[in-house]
C-alpha cells in the first residue's frame, strides 16, 4: 500500500513540473492566436531577400501548427515586424594561391514582435545578427551579397531557413 501511495504521489508531483518537448511549447500568452507578418523591410542590396525571409518565418510559424498566420497586420492578436539591416561577406579561408576559399555571411536584422490587444513588445531583438559559412565557387570570388546570391541560389535558401527558425526558436522558447 505504501508503494502505491508512494507511485501516485510522485506521479502528482511530476505531473506539474513543466516539462514540453522541444519546439512544442510556446511563452506567449494564451490569447494570441492569429499572428500578422507583413513583409520583412530590406535595407541592403540583396535582391529579394526580405520575401523569402518573410515567407520562411510565416512557414516556420505554421509548421509549429499552434497559431493562424496572415500576411498583414490587420485584425490579428500579435504582429511580426521585420527589418533586414545589412548582409555582408567576409572571407575566411584562403587557398594556397591567396584565393578566398570560403565565406562567412553575416545578416543582421530587427525583429519585434508586438501584442496588437495590449499595445506592448512581447519578444524583440533590435540586433540579431546570424553567421553562416559557405564554400566559395571555384573561380568565383567576391565579396559583394547580392553577386554571391545570384551565383549560388541555394545559399540564398539556406541562410534564409536558418535564419527563420532561429527567429521563430527564439520567440516560442522565449529566448
Amino acid at each position: 500500500m505504501r508503494r502505491v501511495a508512494l507511485v501516485l504521489l510522485c506521479m502528482l508531483t511530476l505531473s506539474g513540473c513543466g516539462y514540453s518537448l522541444a519546439g512544442r511549447g510556446s511563452f506567449l500568452p494564451d490569447y494570441i492566436k492569429t499572428i500578422g507578418i507583413p513583409t520583412f523591410v530590406n535595407h541592403t542590396t540583396v535582391f529579394n531577400i526580405e520575401t523569402q525571409l518573410t515567407q520562411k518565418v510565416r512557414s516556420e510559424f505554421i509548421g509549429r501548427g499552434r497559431y493562424r498566420i496572415v500576411p498583414d497586420a490587420a485584425g490579428v492578436d500579435a504582429v511580426l515586424n521585420g527589418d533586414i539591416t545589412s548582409v555582408a561577406i567576409v572571407p575566411i579561408s584562403f587557398s594556397a594561391g591567396q584565393l578566398a576559399s570560403r565565406y562567412a555571411i553575416v545578416m543582421s536584422a530587427r525583429v519585434e514582435l508586438r501584442d496588437t490587444k495590449e499595445n506592448k513588445v512581447l519578444w524583440e531583438n533590435p540586433s540579431l545578427i546570424f553567421r553562416q559559412e559557405f564554400d566559395a565557387q571555384t573561380g568565383q570570388a567576391t565579396l559583394d551579397p547580392a553577386a554571391f546570391f545570384g551565383q549560388d541560389a541555394n545559399a540564398m535558401d539556406r541562410i534564409t531557413t536558418d535564419f527563420s527558425r532561429t527567429i521563430v526558436s527564439a520567440i516560442l522558447e522565449a529566448f
